[in-house]
């Protein structure tokens, strides 16, 4: 009996610590949802997004550098042009040239063939007036001095002779001389055509030399080209991917935030102790600084402020009493709020979760003014800290 209720007391315990163990074993199912599962995957596209970075700074280097050697090819391609358009110009004039030679040319050969054919046709004029003066017993110098009909007579005879024979012998040396001349015109344009043509062979031996070379420039050229299409494709691509990934790491950030608030709901942080500075202030919370005074980010030149990571909903306290000078929304700083110490001294808070405090409000160091978050340009939760002297940022460690 005892052994039995024994049994049953402990079947009853099994039931009721069921349901303990079901709710304990709620986080180990639901961990993928967890703020520390979604800040890895956070880190993790992180570094996707700056690799891709890195790709795209590659990317345009070489787009830069193919775009530098495009230019240069093409320059050299428009003197070649250039030099083309003048060697053909300079072809043109010589053509032009050669064509008037070779007509002036083509004239003398006719005018030479045509004193050709007239000297031939004097020499056959004068073969058959020395034939006719042989068959027809001419007269001779001793028969016309003898018929003369006194002295007078004579004298005319004698001279109609010699002009007759003058005649016949400037004739023929007409006809010559003509001859000669011709046809030394006509060797010396023959010489000048030679010239010409050696001249425009050069000049489109040139000419095909420098169509050649632009051509294979042209190649070169467009080639580059290609790969500069090719790289500015992948660009694209690359900057998509990167585009696609920061909106990932934003939609975890939010889903970070959302879960980070609901769980700061659901708990009551307090404010920590007090952790005084060296320099006059104290510590608006306790953590550890994740980026400097002054940092240098791709957005921005100087990061004007220390960031302290805190956990959403951590309760924000006063460096120095003073009076609020800013409690409100403030673009990139979400909610922000500015205590003013001195004439010139204030402090300022930024990302908070929410704000306890409001403009004109006087506050003692030490007092909670809000609660920390990651409103705003923020990539996380953590408190933005600032020290400011006439409103230009400075150093904030060397008040705390």
């Amino acid at each position: 009996m005892a052994r039995r209720m024994a049994r049953r007391f402990g079947l009853l315990l099994a039931v009721a610590a069921l349901p303990l163990a079901l709710w304990a074993a709620v986080p180990l199912l639901s961990g993928a949802a967890s703020p520390q599962s979604i800040q890895h995957r956070i880190e993790s596209k992180r570094a996707q997004i700056e690799q891709r970075r890195g790709r795209e700074r590659v990317l345009t280097s070489d787009i830069s550098a193919v775009t530098d050697r495009i230019g240069a090819l093409q320059g050299e391609i428009t003197q070649l042009q250039t030099k083309q358009v003048h060697l053909e110009s300079d072809l043109a004039a010589k053509r032009a040239e050669l064509a008037r030679i070779q007509e002036e040319l083509r004239r003398e050969r006719l005018k030479l063939a045509r004193l050709r054919d007239r000297l031939a046709r004097a020499r056959v004029l004068l073969a058959n007036r020395l034939l006719d003066s042989y068959k027809g017993d001419e007269p001779d110098i001793i028969t016309v001095v003898l018929e003369a009909n006194g002295f007078r007579d004579l004298l005319e005879r004698a001279e109609f002779m010699r002009r007759v024979s003058d005649q016949d012998a400037r004739l023929i040396d007409r006809v010559t001389v003509a001859k000669a001349e011709t046809t030394k015109i006509a060797n010396h344009l023959a010489d000048l055509e030679r010239k010409a043509q050696e001249v425009a062979r050069q000049i489109e031996g040139e000419v095909s030399q420098v169509v050649q070379v632009k051509g294979t420039l042209i190649d070169r050229r467009d080639q580059f080209a290609s790969v500069r299409a090719d790289k500015s494709q992948m660009l694209a691509s690359t900057r998509a991917s990167r585009q696609s990934l920061e909106e990932d790491v934003a939609a975890l950030q939010k889903e970070q935030s959302a879960i980070q608030a609901r769980l700061a709901a659901q708990a009551s942080p307090v404010a920590g102790p007090v952790q005084q500075g060296s320099g006059g202030m104290i510590w608006p919370v306790s953590g550890p600084i994740t980026s400097g005074f002054c940092e240098r980010r791709s957005y921005e030149a100087c990061h004007p402020g220390i960031d302290i990571a805190v956990p959403t909903g951590t309760p924000i306290r006063a460096a120095a009493s003073g009076r609020v000078a800013i409690a409100g929304w403030v673009g990139g700083y979400g909610n922000y709020t500015c205590i003013q110490h001195s004439g010139s001294l204030s402090s300022c808070y930024g990302h908070q979760s929410s704000i306890h405090v409001s403009v004109g409000q006087q506050v003692s160091q030490g007092q909670v003014i809000g609660l920390s978050g990651s409103t705003g340009n923020s990539t996380g939760p953590h408190l933005h800290f600032e020290v400011r002297i006439n409103g230009s940022v400075v150093n904030p460690m060397n008040y705390l």
